[in-house]
């Protein structure tokens, strides 16, 4: 099969990110500008012994193309059923196995960043995945190391095992999430190795993305927590402009909203909260905005208050004052 990632363009990914990457998210920033959206990372046990909940988790948005799923584990024959699983689902373009994740829960089961511990283990669980999977692509995310960097014996082990491309953390497991980003050492990752690099860690503006492409010659760069509140940062880059216009804004939470409530039902609310939360960070009237909807069930009334929010707060910056907004027309 022929994979459809394009590499002759930077390539703009979105991290998978536990509870904050789910169907309506990624239906959002993809519709928005994203290239590549990813699964959040599922367990490969939950996968190989039928979990519906884990199941649900695999349904893709139907823009999302190419789509790929984030798969951890360990144990190479659970690694193996759990592709089998995902080798029924048709709408998955790409696995991708994660080396990288430094969650202690993660770690102490053998999966994520541990696998860099074994680097023997990891080859034999990419090459399982790679004879395994009907996929046209698979992915390796990692980090430079696990106590210290050895990003280069990583990388390159992660080719010679198959891997069609890799995305980079750009710190070790040690550094966790507060160590300072080491994009140089992505920058080798690139030079070493023949397959495309993306980078990933601390990109939180398009400033920055922009940077770090110059600076690591990266094929493109995957945003997690930086799109987190602020998922137009795609737009931004598919678009080329440092600035977004409130009415893409305003677009963007508003779909994110009905996507969340149309994939979960009125639960979907509830999940919200916390997106209402990063969306007004800074704005005017947030505070007594958030403790409102804190106290929203209905997802209509909800809705009608969070739009009113936004609304009113585009308007502004558009150019409207707060007396215009007030008057009766």
């Amino acid at each position: 099969m022929t994979p459809k990632l394009d590499f002759s363009r930077p390539v703009y990914a979105l991290a998978p990110l536990a509870g904050y990457t789910d169907l309506p998210f990624r239906n959002v920033v993809k519709k928005f500008g994203a290239d590549l959206t990813v699964s959040e990372m599922i367990s490969s046990n939950a996968l190989a012994y039928g979990s519906q909940k884990t199941i649900k988790m695999l349904e893709r948005s139907p823009n999302e193309d190419p789509y790929s799923v984030q798969i951890a584990g360990a144990d190479e024959e659970v690694v193996r059923r759990a592709v089998e699983v995902l080798n029924a689902q048709d709408e998955i373009d790409i696995i991708d196995l994660n080396c990288g994740c430094p969650v202690p829960k993660i770690v102490s089961h053998g999966s994520g960043s541990s696998l860099l511990k074994d680097l023997p283990k990891m080859a034999r669980i990419i090459r399982t995945i790679k004879e395994t999977s009907n996929k046209s692509t698979l992915s390796v995310k990692i980090r430079l190391g696990f106590e210290s960097k050895n990003h280069i014996e990583i990388a390159r082990l992660v080719e010679e095992c198959g891997a069609d491309f890799l995305a980079v953390h750009g710190r070790t497991r040690a550094g966790k999430f507060k160590a300072p980003v080491d994009y140089d050492a992505i920058a080798e990752i690139k030079e070493a190795v023949n397959i495309p690099v993306i980078a990933n860690g601390d990109i939180d503006s398009f400033e920055k993305a922009q940077w770090v492409l110059e600076h690591t010659g990266a094929d493109g760069v995957m945003i997690g927590r930086g799109a987190v509140g602020a998922p137009w940062i795609f737009h931004q880059l598919k678009t080329g402009s440092a600035s977004v216009d409130p009415l893409i804004k305003h677009a963007i939470i508003m779909e994110h909203l009905d996507g969340m409530v149309r994939f979960y039902g009125p639960r979907g609310v509830v999940t919200f909260r916390k997106h209402v939360h990063t969306y007004s960070k800074g704005y005017e009237g947030a505070s007594a905005m958030r403790d409102l909807v804190n106290r929203i069930d209905d997802p209509v009334h909800f809705r009608a208050v969070v739009d009113e929010f936004f609304l009113t707060h585009r308007q502004i910056s558009e150019g409207f004052s707060a007396s215009d907004l007030a008057c009766e027309c």
